[in-house]
């Protein structure tokens, strides 16, 4: 019997053994990096000339520009940027009484953007007409914010140019800048 006894806890235990399987190795962890870069910087596009018609004085000439372009291809977690605007005063032959229509007497406006790429909100600074703003100081064109990663505005914006009355005739030139940060 006690022959008996052992046989049977000896079977036990190794029917045990056999249900436990193979013994397990602990998990591996491999902890991974990797650097995304933004593939550019902040920069705006500007259209190299344009020319806003014909008109006489003491009238109002208005005109689009051309298209405007930020691209920001920083790649950061919350992009933001303002595009600005500023204007020279607009002259004719030596710039002398009469051959100058002064900055105070242009106005911009940038209107809705015409092709925006990527997240966050796009505005524009001066969204219509009855909006316009002289730009005899820097008044903001458009800007964004939110969103993440890299984005684009363009945007065609409008001159407003009164012409003085004392205006004498010519072509007159004026630099209209746009920046960006």
């Amino acid at each position: 019997m006690k022959k008996r006894l052992i046989s049977l806890m000896l079977a036990a235990a190794a029917t045990a053994v056999g249900l436990a399987g193979p013994a397990a190795a602990a998990p591996g962890d491999t902890i991974v990096t990797l650097t995304v870069v933004g593939s550019g910087g902040l920069t705006i596009s500007v259209p190299l000339a344009s020319n806003l018609g014909t008109g006489s004085e003491g009238t109002t000439i208005s005109g689009q520009m051309g298209p405007v372009v930020v691209l920001d291809l920083r790649a950061l977690l919350t992009p933001a940027w303002t595009a600005s605007v500023v204007s020279t005063a607009f002259t004719t032959g030596g710039a002398g009484p009469g051959e100058s229509i002064p900055a105070a007497n242009v106005k911009y406006w940038s209107g809705p953007a015409t092709i925006t790429l990527g997240t966050g909100t796009f505005t524009p600074g001066q969204i219509n007409a009855a909006a316009a703003q002289v730009i005899n100081v820097p008044r903001t064109a458009f800007s964004h914010t939110g969103g993440t990663g890299s984005n684009s505005a363009t945007w065609n914006p409008t001159l407003v140019v009164a012409i003085p009355a004392d205006a004498v005739g010519g072509v007159y030139t004026g630099t209209v800048t746009h920046s960006v940060v």
